[in-house]
């Protein structure tokens, strides 16, 4: 007598890896390959750096080791290639992502978006024409205290927001300040963009940006180092704070947000931790104040997986062209940069 088998289900099919490249390693976040490289939605299928000296100082570094190097042409004519990484040097980052948009690929920018705002925004208006992703590089938007915060006012918890405050700076020594100097945009360009990013998300495109930017060191060398932007709105205000002079700066950097339900405080943002207030009961959360406590966080590892999924198909992104715009446009009035040009 034979035995009969009862099928209750069969595991999903895996995936098929989505190929991605990256060009560039000059970027100071160009080592997060290694993320992609470690991921089951990616094949990494080779690495541009046409600099020489980078490329050497790179080659047997962990997050490219075996990895082919290849010419741009190269990495855009290779077969089955959907999506590449910019992680050059700021000033060659638009170049390379309008090249990668022409050739029909997805791409993922990293911080700040260029020191062109109509290069930027072609950029956008090319990739929407086509249905192609642009997903920018800030590193907090998937910080579990900051998607907890998007939840918290989705839902409304937090009544009418009236102010917001964000800080993020560190100490950066003289050898690192010398290649920061190069962008008149100073360190709010380099740093702070990460948290105008999260104040736009939560109140939208200001209607005026007011600068207030020194030079607080000794160190001649002409970098902005000091820098706040005051972020004016219909009902509310935002300051926005960046320096390179404050020692453990990485313990201060919060984001909060005041509501007229509500305070939602997170610090430090990259190890993050909650204080919020509630003037009534919501969902889990009591009338009062508590501390939310979020496991370690990993910068750029959801960034990848909703990179993923847009790509798939499996949901729209979270960014829009719309709000990558008004962060850059706001980006450049905080650092008292031309939009023109």
């Amino acid at each position: 007598m034979g035995t009969a088998v009862v099928r209750t289900g069969t595991a999903a099919e895996p995936k098929a890896r989505i190929k991605i490249g990256q060009i560039g390693v000059g970027h100071a976040h160009a080592s997060k390959l290694s993320v992609y490289r470690a991921s089951p939605d990616y094949e990494v299928v080779g690495i541009v750096e046409p600099d020489e000296g980078l490329r050497k100082a790179a080659e047997n570094a962990a997050p490219y080791k075996g990895l082919k190097w290849l010419m741009r042409d190269q990495l855009l004519e290779t077969p089955g290639l959907q999506a590449v990484l910019i992680e050059t040097r700021v000033r060659d980052l638009l170049d390379n992502a309008e090249a990668c948009v022409a050739a029909g690929k997805h791409v993922h920018i990293d911080k700040p978006a260029g020191e062109s705002l109509p290069q930027f925004k072609r950029i956008l208006e090319a990739a929407s024409k086509n249905k192609l992703l642009v997903q920018m590089e800030y590193m907090y938007r998937y910080n579990p205290a900051v998607v907890l915060l998007r939840e918290f006012l989705k839902k409304g918890w937090l009544g009418d927001v009236f102010e917001v405050h964000a800080v993020m700076s560190k100490v950066v020594d003289p050898a690192g300040r010398k290649p920061l100097a190069e962008y008149k945009g100073g360190i709010m360009f380099e740093l702070g963009c990460h948290i105008l990013d999260l104040v736009v998300g939560v109140l939208g495109k200001p209607q005026n940006v007011a600068a207030f930017n020194r030079h607080g060191s000794k160190l001649d060398d002409g970098l902005m180092d000091n820098m706040l932007a005051v972020l004016s709105y219909p009902k509310a205000t935002a300051t926005v704070k960046s320096s390179a002079l404050e020692v453990e700066g990485g313990d201060r950097r919060h984001l909060v947000v005041c509501g007229t339900e509500g305070t939602f405080h997170i610090q430090p943002l990259d190890n993050p931790s909650a204080r919020v207030s509630l003037s009534q009961p919501r969902g889990e959360y009591k009338k009062g104040t508590q501390e939310i406590k979020f496991p370690k966080y990993t910068r750029y590892v959801d960034d990848a997986a909703d990179m993923a999924k847009v790509i798939r198909g499996e949901k729209a992104s979270d960014f829009g062209a719309e709000h990558d715009l008004a962060v850059q446009e706001t980006l450049l009035k905080a650092c008292e940069l031309p939009r023109e040009r």
